[in-house]
C-alpha cells in the first residue's frame, strides 16, 4: 500500500470539516477515504492557522538552538572550572 500525497489545501479543508464545522473525524475520514490517524496528524498540523503556525515553527526551532547553545556554554564553564581548579592546585 504506498502512501498519497495530498495538497496541503486539500488537508486544510478536512481539518476545517471537523475543527470549524463540527462533523465527526470518523465521518470525514469515511467521506474522503484517508485513515483517522492521518486527520489527528492533520488537526495538530493544520488546525493553527498559517501565521501562527509559522511563528510556533520558528519559537521551535529558537529554541532547539537555544539549548545546544546552552549546552555548548555549559561544557565550556566546566572545562573552564576544572582548568582553574588545576592551575590553582599547581600554584598552590
Amino acid at each position: 500500500m504506498t502512501k498519497q500525497a495530498y495538497p496541503e489545501e486539500f488537508k486544510i479543508e478536512a481539518v476545517k470539516q471537523i475543527t470549524k464545522r463540527g462533523h465527526r473525524v470518523a465521518d470525514v475520514s469515511t467521506r474522503i477515504g484517508v485513515s483517522q490517524h492521518s486527520l489527528y496528524k492533520w488537526i495538530k498540523a493544520y488546525a493553527v492557522p498559517a501565521p501562527e503556525r509559522q511563528m510556533q515553527t520558528s519559537q521551535t526551532e529558537e529554541l532547539r538552538r537555544l539549548k545546544a547553545e546552552l549546552k555548548r556554554v555549559t561544557e565550556e564553564r566546566d572545562i573552564l572550572e576544572k582548568a582553574a581548579a588545576y592551575f590553582a592546585r599547581q600554584s598552590g
